[in-house]
C-alpha cells in the first residue's frame, strides 16, 4: 500500500463509522478553506508595497475576524455533538458482549447466554497456518452476527486497555473497577481487526482483537454448538 493510502482511514464497516468519516471529511474542508485563506492573506501581505503609517485600528475588520471564526466553529460544533449523541445512544441492543482486558490478553462472556465465554490470545508466530494475519489472529474470535445492534460492556482486570475495532469506529477503555459501555452494528460479514490502544505493558502490541461477522442464522447454530 502507498504511503497516501496509509493514510487513510480503513473502509466503515458500521453506521457510526460511516457518520465518522463524513464529519472528518466536513471538517478538513473546512481546515483546508481556512488554510488557503489565511496562505493568501500572508503572501498578500509579504508581496505587496501599501503601507498606511496612520492605520491604528479598524472595527470593521475586527468584526470580521472575531464573528468569521465563531460561525466555523459553529459549523463543526452542530455536527460533533450530533455525532457524540449517536455513538453514546443505546438503540435496544440485540446482543450484549462483556470484554475483560488482561496482561496481555481478552476474554469475552456472552451475558445474554449461559456458560458462553472464553479467552481471546494472539496465535504465535510458529502456529500460525499460511492464510493467518500475523499479529493480528486469535485462537478465538469474537462471533456476532451481522445488522443487529450490538451492546458491549468493557472493563479491566490489571492495567488500563482500550477495545479498538477502526473500521467499526469503536475505541474504549478498558478501566480496572469499571464497567464502560457502548454499540455498534456490522452492516456486512467479515472478519474485523483491532488491537489495544492502551500501552498497558511489555506485550501490549501483542494482544489483538478478532471479530467475525455472520448471519443470524449461523450464529444461533454457532450459539447451540456452544
Amino acid at each position: 500500500m502507498t504511503t497516501w493510502g496509509n493514510l487513510n482511514l480503513q473502509n466503515s464497516s458500521s453506521p457510526l463509522m460511516e457518520q465518522l468519516m463524513f464529519f472528518h471529511n466536513h471538517s478538513m474542508l473546512i481546515i483546508i478553506l481556512i488554510t488557503i485563506l489565511v496562505g493568501y492573506l500572508m503572501s498578500s501581505l509579504f508581496f505587496n508595497k501599501y503601507t498606511n503609517r496612520l492605520l491604528l485600528e479598524s472595527q470593521n475588520i475586527e468584526i470580521i475576524w472575531t464573528v468569521l471564526p465563531a460561525f466555523m466553529l459553529i459549523f463543526i460544533a452542530l455536527p460533533s455533538l450530533r455525532l457524540l449523541y449517536l455513538l453514546d445512544d443505546l438503540n435496544k441492543p440485540l446482543i450484549s458482549l462483556k470484554t475483560i482486558g488482561h496482561q496481555w490478553y481478552w476474554s469475552y462472556e456472552y451475558s445474554d447466554f449461559n456458560d458462553i465465554e472464553f479467552d481471546s490470545y494472539m496465535i504465535p508466530y510458529n502456529e500460525l497456518n499460511n492464510y493467518d494475519f500475523r499479529l493480528l489472529d486469535v485462537d478465538n474470535r469474537i462471533i456476532l452476527p451481522f445488522n443487529s445492534q450490538i451492546r458491549i460492556l468493557i472493563t479491566a482486570t490489571d492495567v488500563l486497555h482500550s477495545w479498538t475495532i477502526p473500521s467499526l469506529g469503536i475505541k474504549v477503555d478498558a478501566t480496572p473497577g469499571r464497567l464502560n459501555q457502548s454499540n455498534f452494528m456490522i452492516n456486512r460479514p467479515g472478519l474485523f481487526f483491532g488491537q489495544c490502544s492502551e500501552i498497558c505493558g511489555a506485550n501490549h502490541s501483542f494482544m489483538p482483537i478478532v471479530i467475525e461477522s455472520i448471519s443470524t442464522n449461523s450464529f444461533i447454530k454457532w450459539i447451540h454448538s456452544h
